[in-house]
């Protein structure tokens, strides 16, 4: 790929985490609100599968902000290795796109 391209392809990145992270921000607020009030509830395997899917920031953010899902050591781990997993896989196609 030609360098030029390289800005396009860290804007569109850009634009992708960002709506992913608010998406992700969104599910888990929403999570907390029906844990909050006994309603149904959004399943872990999908709250994870949004954060590998480049809404990892949103997700860190949601669960210190709004204190949700930050007892659970297992869900802690599991959102550490999926945002390294993330990283490393956006890295990798970044490398070879450029």
């Amino acid at each position: 790929m030609l360098p030029t391209a390289a800005p396009m392809v860290f804007a569109a990145l850009a634009v992708v985490y960002l709506t992913a992270s608010g998406v992700a921000f969104s599910l888990y607020a929403l999570d907390k609100r029906a844990a909050r009030r006994g309603g149904r509830r959004i399943a872990e395997r999908d709250l994870h599968m949004l954060a590998l899917l480049c809404g990892w920031p949103g997700a860190w953010l949601a669960r210190h902000m709004l204190r949700h899902k930050t007892q659970k050591a297992r869900f802690r781990l599991l959102s550490f290795g999926v945002a390294i997993t993330n990283c490393l896989l956006v890295g990798l196609i970044v490398f070879f796109l450029i």
